[in-house]
C-alpha cells in the first residue's frame, strides 16, 4: 500500500485508522504516514472527548442542545485533513493539529 492511501485509510474511523496501522510496516514506518496517523489519532479522541463532554452537559441542562451541532467542525478538520495527504503535505489539522505532533510516542 502507498504512503497516500495509508494517509488516507488513517482518517476513516478508528477502524480505518488501525487498518493504516497494522497494514504500513512498525519499523519503516514513512514519516508522512506517521504524522497523519497522529494527527488523525488525535482527531478521532478530541471528537470522542468531545461527545462525551457534550452528552454530559446536554443531559445536565437540556437547554444546551445546540452544542451538538458544534460536532460539523470536526467534519471541517477531517476533510482538511485528508485535502492535506492528498497535497502530500505535512501541515497540522487546524485549531487542534500542533498538540499531537510531538504526543501518541507509541507510532513510530
Amino acid at each position: 500500500m502507498d504512503r497516500k492511501n495509508a494517509a488516507i485509510i488513517s482518517y476513516l474511523t478508528i477502524i480505518g485508522w488501525l487498518i493504516a496501522y497494522l497494514i504500513t510496516n512498525g519499523d519503516k514506518r514513512d514519516s508522512f504516514v506517521k504524522y497523519n496517523l497522529k494527527q488523525s489519532f488525535g482527531l478521532i479522541i478530541s471528537q470522542f472527548a468531545f461527545g462525551i463532554a457534550a452528552g454530559i452537559l446536554t443531559s445536565i441542562m437540556p437547554s444546551l442542545s445546540f452544542i451538538n451541532y458544534f460536532a460539523i467542525v470536526f467534519l471541517i478538520l477531517w476533510i482538511f485533513g485528508i485535502i492535506n495527504v492528498v497535497n502530500s503535505v505535512e501541515k497540522p489539522i487546524p485549531v487542534i493539529g500542533r498538540l499531537f505532533e510531538d504526543k501518541f510516542n507509541f507510532i513510530k
